[in-house]
């Protein structure tokens, strides 16, 4: 990797050139990293459905062309000027929100925010001097959420690269770097089920079914899915699902299916899947007096939420969460020695493999509703 430190690379990227046509694979060029930026070889990739959403743009602001791609893992190639918690050769993940370690939020233990590296789905270029690092025939190619991990090679904010343990296999782990995070951090850090608790958790996606999964290993009496597709169930089950409730089956609000249940409603609700009505329903289904909800994936900009005061008054908590709470840096490294020592299960994540050139199909099962997480090997 040295032979390349400081020189452009040409490599394989995924491009989109406008929304809801098929990425297009192009040989591209990606330069150096900058001032305190990183350039990572990516080796793997797991699809996740906010690259489907921002792919379409529905509601949006398009900002094309573009390399989507931000649930990867891979090694570090070279570093920018002032980088000095990464090396060459270091195994990373890269995180789509960052932690500068100097802001306030990044020094508050309250909070895995961070004033600098916060998450912009609008941004299409790097922080320290406004340029694109992709290019193609001189035409710039825009970033995404700062990762852009459909490229062979990619540069990043050093905040927004995440150290770990070289023993960690790269295939396995590159979900920790969203989806997984995502769903187990909103359970196990905001919501905190006890032991015997009941749980709700509203969307079987990649998401939900981390929730599920935490949900199951901190002792939870019974864990409700609810969504739409019937077929998502038995899938479930590996996750620690222990009931499924389909809002299309019912001729009441969800959230009384569920509180007749449970004698009251739920311990606990997770919320994983931007829909508005679902998340009004996850804190409505929580039981009075220490029921707790918690909103993990994001409604549309013009979403509303309604419910009575009285739901508050009685007890009931509603939280949100952002990736997990997880600071990246800091917490993401010993997520995956949780794996390494085998307290976490990932493998179960991966249900479909693709190599790159094949990019296209993930998007297809992703549309389609089928499998969890869809594997791209970067190296065929």
């Amino acid at each position: 990797m040295s032979a390349t430190a400081g020189k452009v690379i040409k490599c394989r990227a995924a491009v989109a050139w406008e929304p809801e046509k098929p990425l297009s694979i192009e040989n591209i060029e990606v330069a150096p990293p900058g001032k305190g930026e990183v350039r990572l070889k990516i080796l793997f990739n797991s699809l996740c459905r906010t690259d489907v959403y921002w792919w379409d743009v529905k509601g949006q602001n398009p900002l094309f062309p573009r390399i989507l791609g931000h649930e990867a893992s891979g090694i570090v190639e070279s570093v920018g000027e002032g980088v000095t918690h990464l090396k060459p050769g270091d195994h990373a993940l890269p995180i789509f929100t960052g932690e500068c370690g100097e802001c306030k939020y990044c020094k508050s233990e309250e909070s895995n925010l961070c004033e600098v590296l916060r998450i912009n789905s609008d941004r299409g270029v790097m922080l320290s001097d406004g340029k694109t690092r992709f290019s193609k025939n001189g035409q710039p190619i825009y970033h995404f959420l700062g990762t852009s991990t459909f490229s062979e090679y990619t540069v990043l904010h050093a905040g927004c690269v995440a150290k770990i343990n070289p023993a960690a296999p790269l295939d396995k782990v590159c979900v920790v770097s969203c989806g997984f995070c995502t769903g187990f951090g909103a359970t196990v850090n905001v919501a905190k089920p006890k032991p015997n608790d009941t749980v709700a958790v509203f969307g079987l996606g990649a998401v939900g079914l981390a929730a599920c999964e935490e949900a199951r290993v901190s002792g939870a009496s019974r864990i409700i899915g609810v969504d739409l597709l019937p077929s998502r169930f038995e899938q479930a089950k590996q996750f620690g699902v222990t009931e499924f409730v389909n809002p299309k089956e019912h001729n009441k609000p969800v959230q009384e299916v569920i509180a007749e249940m449970t004698d009251g409603g739920v311990d606990r609700a997770i919320e994983c899947t931007g829909n508005i009505q679902a998340s009004i329903s996850a804190l409505e289904c929580t039981h009075d007096g220490w029921g707790v909800a918690v909103l993990v994936s994001v409604p549309k900009k013009d979403a509303e939420f309604k419910t009575h005061p009285m739901k508050f008054m009685e007890g009931r908590t509603f939280k949100g969460t952002f990736y997990g709470h997880y600071k990246p840096r800091t917490d993401i490294p010993s997520v995956v020695e949780k794996y390494l020592n085998k307290e976490l299960e990932l493998d179960k994540f991966i249900t479909h493999t693709v190599p790159f050139s094949e990019i296209n199909k993930a998007f297809d099962l992703m549309l389609r509703g089928e499998g969890i997480r869809c594997f791209i090997c970067m190296e065929e």
